[in-house]
Parts: structure tokens; C-alpha cells; sequence
């Protein structure tokens, strides 16, 4: 599907034989199609994806399913027969990718479609595997979801109240961050195929992946011969100040100045005095007195009335600051309808409905193609008679046996 200019989709030509399920697995598929990939999804009897039967529904249809799966074609096969194991062998055999996210590499190895597998009959095939501890790990074999996976990889120790219990992300942190890690990792392995000619196999674990947010605090603990402990530290920084969040004449406000902008905070908040205080002359010792700073901050903020009047002066003093936002918050937002991140989708069973849009940005595909969720097993006829051939006769046979699903209405 070309751009209205006429040029191809960056993606336009890549197939791939998707496994995916959820979110982990099936957000890099997702982000693929927006691209222009094809996607062939591959559900199994008799629910399909299990996303489907997350919240919230309308029109007989999940919502999550609609924003994980648009433009993604359905074939519903059972892989447990000899038919269905062929089916997708001979698939597998013409794809540029083949993707999985199961809780274990014995669910495809059993069934004769792993990587080796695959690659025997497909040598220039990529394979991605995203699972939450990684295939090749002393835990490949322990199922995961999202939130073990911000336990693991201590996003959650780093997460609440430095006195409290550690927190969650309530937000599928896990899942997307590994879907985007599986993203970016597709296409250098495309373009290290395009140079050498040779697939390769593709190992991402969501636990690794968020074990990479950590931006100092290994080598902080090291250089600092333990006296630096990484650990939550709650709405303030316990390293950096001003680094936190602070009450507004509304909500709440991040306000987060480095050396170079101590002085544009003095200046704003009309304390001056402050950067010749020695109490307060380092970015430690500000942060290891901050108890006495923030008071000064969150009283200077009670003056005005709105939120935006205290952002709107922040930013007079070029000092870095946001407000703190919820989801919903972002419908209506400038900001957000300045990048089209929201994004409004005409779904034919749940109606419209807005999604997160696509925050890759590419000048040489400025447009978005329109998709839609599939039914389960909507491709089958046609994915099967395109691909490999298959007659209206062969199609029905299968079908009547049961490798081929395809629920009523």
C-alpha cells in the first residue's frame, strides 16, 4: 500500500509470520504495520490472541486488541495437527520474519517451529523471540509478565516511597519498552542481512530491557564505595536538586534544574540571595538539604492561581519544567495534538475509539496507512490461496477437519 505521492511504505515488501500475542510480542508487530510491513497473525483455536478477552469491550470486540492488532491479517490454525504444523512450515518458508513472545521456547520447538527449524528450510529468515528472561538465561524457563519484570530488573525497588513498599508502573512498562526493543532490533538485523545476506535469531528479554533504564546507579554504587545506595527515593531526588515534584496552585509540577540553571531558579523564585548561601553552593549540598529548599519552592508556587501560571513563569527563567499529566489529560492537550499522539481509529465493531499514536517519526513517511483489527481467521482463504496456493476445495477439506477455524459471525 503506497503513500498518496506514490512511494512505498518503508516497510512495504517485509512479511512476517507473527506469533505474538498480548502485548509484549504483538506492540513490535503493531509498530511494523504502521510501517507498511505485512503481517500475517497467527491465532490458535478457539480464543485466538488471548488479548482479545482483555478489557474493555464494545461490540463484542476488546479495545486493547484494536490497538495492538490494527492492519494485522488473522489466520486461525490448529498447530497441533499434522495439516496445521505443514501449513505454517510452508508459510514460514517465504517470510523475512517470524515473531513469537510465548512464556517458553519449547511451546514453538515442540511443534517444529523455532528458529533451527525455520532457518533449515529459510536460511535468510529473522526470527525475534521477546520473552520476559530472555531464551538463553538461567530463567528461560520461568514464565513473566510485565510487573515481574519491573520487579527483576529492580524498576520496582527504585519505584515509591523511600519508606514505603516498592511500587509498580501502572503502565505496561515491561511490555512496551520490550516491544520497542524488538522493534529497533528487526531492523538493523534487516540491514545486516541486506550487507551479509544471512538471517539471524533474535533474543530480547523484557527484564534486560528495563534493567538498561538504570542511567547511573550501578557505577554510582561503585564509585562511591557503597555509600551510595540505589533505592527509591519518592517525589525528590536524593542526588539532585531541584529534581522532583512539587505542589501547584492545581496539581503537581516537575521541576527538574541542573548546575547550569540553579541561578535561573534563584532568579524566578525572587531569591537571589540563595546562590551565595555555602549551604547550598553544590548540586549535593542542595539535595542533602532540599528539606529546607522545597518549602521555599512549593510557598514561591502558592502565589499564583493556576498551574500554568507558575509553568508559564518557570519557563520566562528557562528553568525545565512539565506538569504532571494523567492519560486522559492528553486528549485536549496542545502538545500532544502538535506530535498526533492521540490518535482516533474507526474501529467497525467498537466504534471510534483513541489510542496512543505512533511516536516514530520518519520524514520520508509522513503518513499513517488507516487499519483494522481482524476478526479471528479472517485471512484464512486468502492468506492460504495467495501464499501456497491452496483451492476453494483443499480450503473446505481443511476446514471440515478442523485445521482451519473461523468462529461464526
Amino acid at each position: 500500500m503506497p503513500q498518496s505521492n506514490g512511494d512505498p511504505m518503508i516497510l512495504e515488501g517485509c512479511t512476517v509470520l507473527d506469533f505474538t500475542q498480548y502485548l509484549a510480542g504483538a506492540g513490535v508487530t503493531r509498530m511494523m504495520a504502521e510501517l507498511g510491513a505485512e503481517i500475517i497473525k497467527v491465532e490458535l483455536p478457539d480464543i485466538g490472541d488471548g488479548g482479545r478477552l482483555l478489557p474493555f469491550e464494545a461490540g463484542g470486540r476488546s479495545g486493547f486488541f484494536v490497538q495492538h492488532n490494527r492492519g494485522k491479517q488473522s489466520i486461525c490454525i490448529d498447530w497441533d495437527t499434522e495439516e496445521g504444523r505443514a501449513l505454517l512450515l510452508e508459510l514460514a518458508r517465504d517470510v523475512d520474519i517470524v515473531a513469537e513472545n510465548f512464556s517458553s521456547a519449547d511451546i514453538m520447538a515442540r511443534r517444529g517451529l523455532d528458529y533451527e527449524s525455520i532457518k533449515a528450510i529459510n536460511p535468510k529468515v529473522i526470527y525475534l523471540s521477546v520473552s520476559c528472561f530472555g531464551r538463553n538465561s538461567a530463567w528461560a524457563g520461568k514464565p513473566g509478565y510485565d510487573y515481574i519484570a519491573q520487579a527483576v530488573s529492580g524498576i520496582m525497588h527504585m519505584t515509591g516511597d523511600p519508606d514505603g513498599p516498592p511500587q509498580f508502573v501502572c503502565s505496561a512498562l515491561g511490555d512496551t519498552n520490550g516491544a520497542v526493543h524488538g522493534f529497533a532490533s528487526l531492523g538493523y538485523a534487516l540491514y545486516h542481512r541486506e550487507r551479509t545476506g544471512r538471517g539471524q535469531y533474535l533474543d530480547i528479554s523484557m527484564t534486560d530491557a528495563l534493567f538498561h533504564f538504570h542511567e547511573g546507579q550501578l557505577m554510582g554504587h561503585h564509585l562511591s564505595n557503597g555509600t551510595y545506595e540505589a533505592k527509591r527515593y519518592g517525589q525528590h531526588h536524593v542526588a539532585v536538586f531541584p529534581a522532583g515534584s512539587y505542589r501547584g496552585p492545581q496539581g503537581y509540577i516537575i521541576v527538574l534544574a541542573l548546575d547550569l540553571q540553579w541561578a535561573n531558579v534563584c532568579r524566578c523564585i525572587g531569591r537571589l540571595d540563595l546562590l551565595d548561601d555555602p549551604r547550598y553552593l553544590t548540586l549535593t549540598q542542595r539535595a542533602e538539604r532540599r528539606h529546607e529548599l522545597i518549602p521555599l519552592i512549593e510557598g514561591w508556587m502558592a502565589g499564583f492561581e493556576t498551574d500554568q501560571e507558575v509553568l508559564d513563569e518557570l519557563e520566562r527563567h528557562h528553568v525545565p519544567a512539565g506538569p504532571v499529566l494523567s492519560p486522559v489529560d492528553a486528549i485536549d492537550h496542545p502538545y500532544f495534538k502538535s506530535r498526533d499522539m492521540v490518535r482516533w481509529v474507526d474501529d467497525p465493531r467498537t466504534g471510534p475509539i483513541p489510542i496512543p499514536g505512533f511516536p516514530f517519526k520518519f520524514s520520508d513517511q509522513p503518513e499513517l496507512p488507516e487499519l483494522v483489527a481482524a476478526d479471528l481467521g479472517e485471512h484464512n482463504e486468502e492468506v492460504l490461496t495467495r501464499r501456497l496456493g491452496l483451492s476453494e476445495q483443499r480450503l473446505a477439506e481443511l476446514a471440515a477437519a478442523g485445521v482451519l477455524h473461523r468462529p461464526a459471525g
